[in-house]
């Protein structure tokens, strides 16, 4: 029987990258996003289209209940997830003092309380045949911290900070625990910046280039598919940015 891997935040960028690379590795694949139900629908295509089984969930996952639903279509379709990858996640651009208190609580939920959600949900079944994969998508953000981006960087540094602390906790178990630290990614999340502010990054990256999304769909695919040794690690995945 193929595996399962859920992939939150699939519609675009990063995590329809990476849904589509366990699909072509032969994955059954479910996937949610928040809004973009047109963009979900037509990645949920994609992957049947790969010859594997996909299940859909259209709502935000940062709601507990939201996530119940969700892992409620995921066990009654695959009986459990092998593999949980948390990539939802939203930005936010200006200064702290300038930031709304419900823009600070729904980047919190989006980026962290999803996480929580996803794994409370998830490991029980994981639990139950000693075995399982959680990778988090993170940022370098969240190991060294940006300007003007304070609430991102938090939310992301505490996903490092989670990730090594529920690796402990699982891996007498033997679940591991990881995540990638991304630097900066092609993705419509880095879209505000123009040329010129693109082409200044570029040049601080020593790899000489910024991240496509297939490049996290590889090693995301290449932590769940390595030694059970590895557990409660961040990894850049940076180009040698920071």
């Amino acid at each position: 029987m193929n595996k399962t891997v859920v992939v939150t935040g699939a519609s675009r960028g990063i995590g329809r990258a990476i849904a589509l690379y366990y699909a072509q590795k032969g994955f059954n694949v479910c996937i949610c996003c928040h809004k973009s139900l047109e963009k979900l629908e037509k990645l949920k295509q994609k992957i049947l289209n790969c010859g594997v089984s996909c299940v859909s969930y259209a709502g935000d996952i940062g709601i507990y209940k939201n996530c119940e639903d969700f892992f409620e279509l995921i066990i009654k379709n695959f009986g459990r997830p092998d593999i949980l990858i948390n990539n939802a996640g939203i930005s936010y651009i200006g200064l702290l003092q300038d930031m709304t208190p419900e823009e600070w609580h729904n980047i919190v939920e989006t980026n962290l309380t999803s996480v929580f959600n996803c794994c409370k949900l998830a490991i029980p079944s994981m639990l139950n045949v000693h075995a399982g994969k959680i990778i988090n998508i993170s940022s370098v953000w969240g190991c060294v911290g940006a300007s003007t981006e304070v609430a991102y960087s938090a939310t992301k540094g505490g996903i490092n900070s989670f990730t090594k602390a529920l690796a402990k906790e699982l891996a007498p178990s033997n679940i591991q625990v990881n995540a990638i630290a991304c630097g900066i990614i092609d993705t419509d999340m880095n879209s505000f910046l123009n040329d010129e502010d693109l082409q200044n990054v570029i040049d601080e990256v020593p790899a000489g280039r910024i991240g496509k999304p297939e490049d996290v769909a590889k090693l995301a695919f290449d932590i769940s598919n390595t030694s059970d040794y590895l557990t409660g690690q961040v990894i850049n995945l940076d180009g040698g940015w920071i």
